[in-house]
Parts: structure tokens; C-alpha cells; sequence
């Protein structure tokens, strides 16, 4: 395990989402604050706050299963943002540069997530 949740490339790379999720809902309506802002904004957060959890709790078996509700927040941002795009409050550059951070976070935490199933699954054989 990393000696930190901060040396995680993944949870590095979901922070970097976060920020930019937070600057492309800085120019919605007023009218979304307690909506898909509100809703987008939590989804983000909860990807690099699940990972830092899982690792920092140190047991693999945790930090598999916190991979997996990060991996189910990115589900939820990423359905967020396919709403915005259909309401037009997403497009173009901006919603292609977020979607590609969100799928790249997507891919690395699902390999993770796979690398501590197996880690798990072969310990259980011994």
C-alpha cells in the first residue's frame, strides 16, 4: 500500500476532477445550486474522499471496498454530467476535457479496485 493516500496517482487525478468540476459549476444557473451543482460537487468529492478512506484505514479488504463506492459516485457524476449535456449546460471543449479526467479516474480506479480483489481473493486460497 502507498504510504499515503496523497501519493495515489488515482487520488490525485480525482482531486484534479474535483477542481475542475467545481469551476464548470461555478457558471450554472442559480437555479441548479441545490441541484446538479450541489449534486455534481458532492459526486466529485466523494471519489478522492472514498479513496483516501479506504486507503487510510489500511486493510485491504476496506480499501477495496471504499474503490467501490468511489467507482459508484463516478457512475453518478458521470450521469450527472450526460444530463447537463442534454439540458445544454455542458458542451463542447469543457464537457470533453471533464468526461476524459472522468473516464481516465474511471480506468485506474477500476483497475485498483480489481488489483485488491484479486490480492483478497488469492489470500483467501492460502
Amino acid at each position: 500500500m502507498a504510504k499515503s493516500f496523497k501519493d495515489l496517482v488515482v487520488w490525485q487525478k480525482a482531486m484534479d476532477l474535483s477542481v475542475a468540476v467545481y469551476q464548470i459549476t461555478k457558471n450554472f444557473p442559480k437555479e441548479e445550486i441545490f441541484g446538479l451543482t450541489s449534486q455534481m460537487r458532492r459526486a466529485s468529492v466523494s471519489i478522492a474522499s472514498n479513496i483516501a478512506e479506504g486507503e487510510g484505514r489500511k486493510s485491504k479488504r476496506e480499501f477495496a471496498h471504499f474503490l467501490g463506492i468511489a467507482l459508484g459516485s463516478k457512475a453518478e457524476l458521470e450521469t450527472q454530467m450526460l444530463l447537463c449535456e442534454k439540458v445544454g449546460l455542458l458542451k463542447g471543449d469543457v464537457l470533453q476535457k471533464v468526461q476524459s479526467l472522468l473516464n481516465e479516474v474511471g480506468k485506474m480506479l477500476a483497475c485498483l479496485k480489481q488489483k485488491q480483489d484479486s490480492v483478497m481473493f488469492s489470500l483467501r486460497k492460502s
